[in-house]
């Protein structure tokens, strides 16, 4: 896959990362103000749904960059831990007190592993073109 490709998963895993702090941190202030967005503070099926976006979202942006350049184990784990707090905080577990806790940390966790993955491949890239350009200038 193209790297414009790859730099696009990671985009939009960060994106979706941020709707779903946004979900979770704004909407429950702006339905207090709002009694109309309270329905939508409180819906359990929004965090399934953000939670079945963002999975193979991430699965596969980050498998794609695996694929080009092995990932380093510390950067599977982070998503792995943001994936699973996501999902923890989805199906309000251990409790529902600390749903929003999880999801929050999910959401960072998972956006960091694409923000990491995003400048490694960057650096990657200008490692790649440094070594083309003096292997130019030798001959």
């Amino acid at each position: 896959m193209k790297s414009a490709g790859l730099q696009l998963f990671d985009i939009s895993a960060i994106g979706l990362s941020g709707l779903c702090l946004l979900h979770c941190l704004a909407l429950p202030a702006l339905a207090a103000f709002l009694p109309m967005l309270a329905a939508g503070a409180d819906a359990a099926w929004v965090h399934l749904l953000l939670l079945a976006l963002a999975a193979p979202l991430a699965a596969t942006g980050l498998w794609c960059s695996h694929r080009q350049c092995p990932l380093p184990w510390a950067l599977w784990l982070l998503a792995g831990f943001g994936l699973v707090a996501l999902l923890a905080g989805a199906l309000g577990w251990p409790t529902e007190s600390r749903e929003t806790v999880l999801t929050v940390a999910g959401s960072l966790s998972l956006a960091a592993a694409h923000v990491w993955n995003w400048f490694r491949r960057l650096r990657i890239a200008m490692d790649a073109g440094a070594y083309h350009n003096r292997r130019m200038a030798s001959d």
